[in-house]
């Protein structure tokens, strides 16, 4: 054999766990949902799969928690954008030079890398409606009728908003902070040489230059914000009345709470279409404001 071969079988013999991972895990999976989008199949029924059509996309349209779960999933997009803009103008300042600047890079990069479920059950702690630190502060400030936040439908949304919008900036400043660290020094020079204030400097000359970061940030953070699940699942469930049911709690109710194993397949796939949308919007729009 060859050196030239004997090289490229030992490039197989490298990707192969990862080939054989992503078939039986991901592909395989991926192709029998995709037949289970037109079945209807209660996995506790002791039947088969039986074929419907599109008798679940029909069924699927007309159930109100089909529409609360969309809403709900364009609402937790909102923390995205505000996640970015703060985590940028926190990177901004930290990639000057000061005062304890690396504790406070660990300080606000920590809740990315702790475990989720134990973020929320903090997020939880912080949230008591009656006895929580949050709570408390209002009522320092003479406000009264305070907030349930996870325990109401009226404010439990708010409460997931505050801590998916926390939970992002850290993440998005360290990114930002890697990106900041490759702009020439000089061309910053040049242009305070030039007389160029500090606002046309971020906005004119920092922000166009990290623009491709920006977009990345963007794309992965809409993607992970549809499927999104397991720091709101651990704390609401979805509820109160369903007032935090994303899609994907809609479609993991569906599967492993009623075992509707076809139906659910398709609330995934519809979540597979909304995401291939949101991304394709993405990088339609990149275009017009992402300077490589």
């Amino acid at each position: 054999m060859s050196w030239m071969k004997r090289q490229r079988m030992l490039g197989y013999v490298f990707i192969a766990p990862n080939v054989i991972g992503m078939t039986i895990f991901l592909l395989i999976p991926a192709v029998f949902s995709f037949y289970l989008m037109f079945t209807d199949w209660v996995f506790s029924s002791g039947k088969g799969p039986q074929f419907v059509g599109l008798d679940n996309f029909r069924r699927m349209v007309k159930e109100e928690l089909f529409w609360i779960s969309i809403k709900n999933t364009m609402l937790v997009l909102l923390p995205v954008p505000v996640a970015v803009c703060f985590g940028f103008l926190i990177a901004i300042m930290l990639n000057n030079r000061v005062y304890l600047t690396k504790t406070l890079r660990a300080f606000f990069f920590a809740p990315y890398f702790t475990s989720g479920i134990a973020i929320a059950f903090v997020w939880m702690v912080l949230f008591q409606p009656s006895d929580g630190p949050i709570n408390a502060f209002l009522h320092s400030l003479g406000v009264t009728n305070v907030p349930r936040w996870f325990s109401s439908p009226d404010s439990a949304m708010v409460a997931v908003l505050i801590m998916l919008t926390v939970g992002g900036i850290g993440y998005n400043m360290i990114i930002y902070l890697a990106a900041l660290q490759d702009i020439s020094t000089e061309l910053l020079e040049a242009a305070r040489m030039d007389g160029a204030k500090a606002n046309h400097m971020v906005f004119k000359i920092i922000l166009p230059l990290v623009s491709p970061t920006t977009f990345f940030l963007l794309i992965t953070g809409f993607v992970g914000a549809v499927k999104g699940f397991g720091m709101i699942y651990a704390i609401t469930q979805g509820g109160p009345a369903n007032s935090t049911t994303v899609f994907s709690i809609y479609a993991y109710k569906k599967a492993f709470s009623f075992y509707e194993m076809g139906f659910a397949s398709t609330i995934s796939w519809t979540m597979f279409l909304l995401i291939l949308l949101i991304s394709l919007l993405q990088w339609w729009g990149q275009k017009r404001w992402v300077h490589y």
